[in-house]
């Protein structure tokens, strides 16, 4: 029954509405849920290291599943109304300053992953937009994602998740403005120039039960991505939450330590992971004594710069001018760093 109202057009519209109070029942009732389940079914003593890391991962784990589920839903529905044909029309003829904040906010909106990041990077160069708005896009796709706002929501506050929003802007547009400025096009390789790449249909109209549709299939698709990934970094961030003492981070990556914001950033570039992973993690980093800036600067690392994109970047650009979109964006990372730190 459940599945043949799915199928219908209106049973797609029906279904969100339906199951959104099962969504706030459940989310709301977790937390003594978990203390039902770990204090009184387990029998565990609160307290203990063990009982607090396995209560971290019982509690986190489906919060953290829920919030990506609803929240992932509503924007795969926006996203349908941002596809990468309008992106890059919608930047044609944008020069400067006015160019890389129209696409840092885009970036924010539109679908990217690293796999994508060559057709994309074609497309905007075919329709000649300009480098540095290009990298501002770049930058904010990754960085600024549905899955980093929903995990830092869900672990740290709408507070937090905002100043990671305008801040991961910041770095999009600053890092984009100062690369256009330098006028690297001469670090393209020149196959590039010579690509003329499809278009799609940029007047193709949904029904909003597509459009619904397509939330479901976004919500199918980044949650079956990143569960593992968000269950492993809960794990870490459980075992950190129960056993790391919180004098030793506070003495590595703590508010006091002059050296901490670069030294995260420089530690964050070449791993490799996504806003799932590594935010529970930065979670508990927190927790233990490592500070707002240096947190968000380690994250930040790991999440814009990874290893993966830039190995993928490396068919289209020289190797000077990705060194040199290291530089500023890490630059940019380290200023939010120090910044966070000497306000909070």
């Amino acid at each position: 029954m459940l599945n043949n109202l799915f199928k219908s057009s209106n049973g797609q519209i029906v279904l969100p509405l339906l199951l959104l109070p099962l969504w706030f029942l459940f989310y709301h009732y977790l937390e003594p849920i978990t203390n039902w389940l770990v204090f009184s079914v387990f029998g565990m003593t609160k307290g203990e290291h063990l009982s607090e890391a396995i209560w971290f991962f019982i509690f986190e784990f489906p919060k953290v599943l829920l919030l990506l589920t609803l929240i992932i839903f509503f924007v795969g529905i926006i996203r349908t109304f941002f596809t990468p044909e309008r992106t890059r029309k919608a930047l044609e003829g944008k020069k400067t300053f006015t160019g890389n904040i129209m696409a840092s906010l885009l970036g924010i909106v539109t679908p990217f992953c690293s796999c994508s990041a060559i057709p994309l990077f074609l497309g905007f160069v075919e329709t000649g937009v300009p480098l540095g708005v290009t990298f501002s896009f770049l930058i904010a796709a990754p960085m600024i994602n549905e899955v980093a706002v929903v995990l830092l929501y869900g672990l740290f506050g709408w507070q937090t998740a905002l100043i990671y929003i305008g801040t991961g802007l910041f770095i999009a547009i600053f890092a984009g403005w100062i690369i256009g400025k330098l006028k690297l096009e001469k670090w393209i390789e020149p196959w590039v120039f010579e690509t003329k790449i499809g278009q799609n249909n940029l007047d193709e109209k949904l029904k909003f039960s597509d459009r619904i549709k397509s939330g479901y299939g976004t919500v199918k698709e980044i949650v079956g991505k990143v569960w593992l990934y968000v269950a492993l970094g809960i794990v870490v961030g459980a075992g950190a939450h129960g056993y790391v003492p919180a004098e030793f981070m506070a003495s590595l990556m703590g508010k006091d330590v002059w050296y901490a914001v670069p030294l995260s950033v420089l530690i964050g570039i070449p791993l490799y992971s996504n806003a799932a992973g590594i935010i529970p993690i930065v979670s508990v980093l927190i927790e233990k004594g490592a500070s707002l800036g240096t947190a968000l600067a380690f994250m930040m690392s790991v999440i814009a710069l990874s290893l993966p994109e830039m190995i993928i970047l490396r068919k289209v650009l020289k190797m000077p001018l990705i060194f040199t979109f290291i530089g500023v964006v890490g630059v940019g990372i380290m200023i939010v760093g120090f910044l966070f730190n000497y306000i909070f």
